[in-house]
């Protein structure tokens, strides 16, 4: 399942910054979130103009991300006008719209920041657009949260069939390895 191209980068985009700065579980251990510099690394190789964030940038995006967390922890539990609303206010907080940008000797091309926003508002408001047009969707559903044993990373599911129940390989294996050494107990 690909949305379109800006859509499922930026939804890809969310699942990072949601995993990588929301404390909980993550494959089986408890995870704190307090240093998520490998992957805001990775988050900020996707954009153009990468530029080094500060502490302060961090900490207002991890803000973002626990409100973006809630939006996927509603869908997956079902709850999709909670889930609408949620991300009604986080557009509304972001200053989320659509504006036509010139930069960096590039064309023409579509945001959803003013390209003069700081940098953790200039990362949330495209993620809260991207939910907001998977949440537009029938294909609502494929926003998840791992259902293994301690593991509450978040994901979205792009297979074919639509009915991926895990985060990443490593939980799926290791809920099958635990069943299977369960069926062989008994």
């Amino acid at each position: 399942m690909n949305f379109d191209s800006h859509t499922s980068e930026v939804v890809a985009a969310a699942v990072l910054a949601v995993n990588a700065l929301t404390p909980g579980y993550a494959r089986g251990r408890a995870y704190s979130a307090t240093d998520p510099a490998e992957q805001l690394r990775e988050l900020a190789a996707r954009t153009p103009r990468p530029r080094q964030a500060s502490t302060a940038d961090i900490e207002q995006l991890r803000t973002y991300a626990v409100r973006l967390r809630e939006v996927f922890t509603a869908v997956d539990d079902g709850r999709i006008d909670d889930a609408c609303e949620r991300l009604n206010a986080l557009l509304r907080d972001t200053l989320a719209a659509p504006v036509l940008a010139r930069h960096d000797g590039e064309p023409w091309h579509l945001h959803f920041h003013a390209v003069d926003a700081e940098w953790a508002r200039s990362w949330a408001a495209p993620m809260a657009t991207g939910l907001a047009f998977v949440l537009g969707t029938p294909d609502h559903d494929r926003l998840g949260v791992c259902t293994a044993p301690a593991c509450d990373r978040v994901f979205v599911d792009v297979s074919r069939n639509g009915t991926r129940r895990f985060c990443s390989t490593a939980c799926q294996n290791r809920v099958k390895a635990a069943a299977f050494r369960a069926r062989q107990r008994d």
